[in-house]
């Protein structure tokens, strides 16, 4: 489901508020030319997340899904020089893209990338004692979303915010009969947070280019 006014409207919002942006146009190209599926945000959701990021002044972001490190180049934007983004990734391959991507942006400094499945990552990063995050950002396999969210809250702070990518799905988030893993991962999302003491959360509805879905964001009380 879609419709053309949605993508026009996103290109309305990127001329009149963000303008052109060679990084991550370049970030999209070198991404398309290495056969990466081209799920990145749109240019007005990577904006979003970059002010959200600051409007919590984050200095210690974590992202799970690099892809080729378009969001990240966002994300990475919204930190001070002393800050850094731990992203992680599955795929040796993606991980090569997105280094050369937020190296050519000129915030290679700033972001540490990780590679393996992510709970294994994030398991031993809490073993390790890694030090709280202040913005954790979650677009990655939608069937271990509960997962990531456990040990998100575990390398949080009270007042860490929280982003989940995806979760709307164009409205097959609210079908229990869904046979997408993608669904019920997202649908479980829901119930983990739901009446969850640990969280105070909401997600709202995106059309765009990217069609019709939405964030999930939440604070860790």
């Amino acid at each position: 489901m879609s419709d053309p006014r949605w993508s026009a409207v996103d290109d309305y919002i990127v001329g009149k508020l963000i303008g052109e942006d060679r990084a991550l146009e370049a970030a999209l190209e070198n991404s398309r030319q290495a056969g990466l599926p081209p799920i990145d945000v749109s240019l007005a959701q990577g904006k979003l997340l970059q002010l959200l990021a600051r409007a919590v002044a984050a200095k210690r972001i974590l992202e799970i899904g690099t892809l080729g490190g378009y969001s990240a180049i966002a994300l990475a934007r919204a930190l001070g020089d002393d800050g850094v983004l731990v992203t992680l990734e599955l795929e040796p391959e993606y991980a090569a893209v997105a280094r050369a991507n937020v190296d050519h942006a000129g915030v290679g400094h700033r972001v540490d990338i990780r590679i393996g499945p992510a709970c294994d990552t994030l398991a031993e990063m809490c073993s390790d004692g890694e030090t709280a995050f202040d913005f954790v950002f979650i677009d990655a396999d939608k069937d271990n979303y509960p997962a990531y969210l456990d040990y998100a809250i575990q390398l949080s702070r009270p007042g860490t915010m929280l982003v989940f990518d995806n979760v709307v799905r164009e409205g097959e988030v609210i079908n229990p009969q869904s046979s997408d893993p993608k669904v019920a991962g997202t649908r479980a999302l829901y119930d983990a947070l739901k009446d969850n003491p640990k969280i105070d959360a909401t997600a709202i509805q995106t059309v765009g280019s990217k069609k019709w879905d939405g964030f999930l964001l939440a604070l860790v009380q």
